[in-house]
């Protein structure tokens, strides 16, 4: 199993069923794609996963650079393995290399999370599902459109496994222990009375004047309703380069799962350009504006509380107004989004290998 920080939500209920089942030995890969202490060593006391058996450390860099050295790290190690499956999960970049190293090595490779497509390929993501999908021997979707997509793209149906949301699985495991959280007593806000935001896509941090104009937007929502803005290294890192200052949105660092959790829970409304959070927004019965022109997750909008507002200030303004006048409705939650698709996906691996 190969995974990054994004991807510790997916990998933790995998891991877990694996581990209680005699006939498989699962080795956790960390390749270390994020470095700070908060995204990744956190994650794993949250979510109650041991120490990973291998940490590559790969850290930050380019998005070549990192499939570069962390294929570069795999070759040997998946030499030395000699592992029966190679199971990847997501759309970030520990994702592709895997699937490219295993591969190449003749080695089945499984995809969970697969099938998503956004259509928009100047994201990087999307590269890295499409091309992870065409080298994978088993997929696991979690939604119908995704099945439809890979047969589209001449995927063979009986490749292809409707499973469910692993990251689902893990919401409803720790939803009663985020709970008792004392994040908001921390920072002093109320359940139900603020708008929780998060932003890291590229197409939204890395422009400075993008930033700007979004940060000055997110300053006038809280003359409306408080803003906690939890914010991503990468965003940081441009807003101080900037010498961009929030007055009145309270920005804070990254948070564990357990802490986040109760913020995205607990909020009014949510503001984000995170396809992981679309998916738990949609659960949480929470409305969620999506900062993008586009999803690769569309039953989050036909089931879910989701809504595309794209990347234009006034455009989401006008949406944040209207979600928190209470115009967004809550259409119920996507087959098979129950909690236990990990247990359906580590059956399918038990019957296929």
């Amino acid at each position: 199993m190969v995974g990054a920080r994004p991807n510790f939500m997916k990998i933790a209920p995998l891991l877990s069923e694996m581990r209680g089942r005699r006939r498989f030995d699962a080795k956790l890969i960390h390749t270390g794609q994020h470095s700070s202490p908060e995204m990744s060593e956190a994650f794993f006391k949250d979510l109650g996963i041991d120490s990973p058996e291998i940490s590559l450390g790969i850290g930050g860099g380019s998005s070549n650079d990192q499939v570069a050295r962390v294929m570069q790290a795999l070759e040997p190690l998946f030499g030395e393995l000699l592992p029966d499956l190679v199971l990847v999960v997501g759309d970030v970049n520990a994702t592709i290399a895997a699937a490219l190293v295993a591969s190449k090595a003749n080695l089945r490779v499984a995809h969970v999370e697969a099938g998503l497509r956004s259509f928009d390929r100047t994201m990087p993501e999307e590269i890295n599902r499409i091309v992870t999908d065409a080298l994978s021997d088993y997929l696991f979707t979690t939604e119908a459109s995704a099945e439809e997509n890979l047969l589209r793209e001449g995927i063979r149906r009986d490749r292809i496994y409707f499973c469910g949301n692993v990251m689902i699985d893990t919401l409803m495991r720790f939803r009663d222990r985020a709970a008792q959280s004392p994040i908001l007593e921390q920072l002093g806000i109320e359940p139900g009375s603020y708008a929780a935001v998060t932003l890291h896509r590229p197409a939204n941090v890395d422009d400075p004047q993008k930033l700007r104009e979004l940060l000055e937007m997110l300053e006038c929502l809280a003359d409306r309703v408080p803003v906690v803005f939890p914010i991503h290294p990468r965003t940081r890192k441009v807003l101080e380069s900037e010498g961009f200052e929030a007055r009145r949105v309270k920005i804070i660092p990254p948070q564990g799962y357990i802490d986040f959790l109760r913020i995205l829970s607990a909020a009014r409304l949510v503001l984000t350009d995170s396809g992981g959070i679309q998916e738990e927004t949609t659960i949480l019965g929470v409305p969620c504006l999506t900062l993008r022109e586009n999803t690769e997750r569309p039953v989050t909008i036909t089931q879910g509380t989701n809504r595309l507002v794209g990347t234009e200030p006034r455009r989401i303004f006008q949406a944040a107004e209207e979600a928190l006048s209470g115009a967004t409705v809550a259409r119920g939650k996507p087959a098979l989004w129950d909690g236990s698709a990990a247990p359906r996906i580590v059956e399918v691996l038990e019957r296929v290998l």
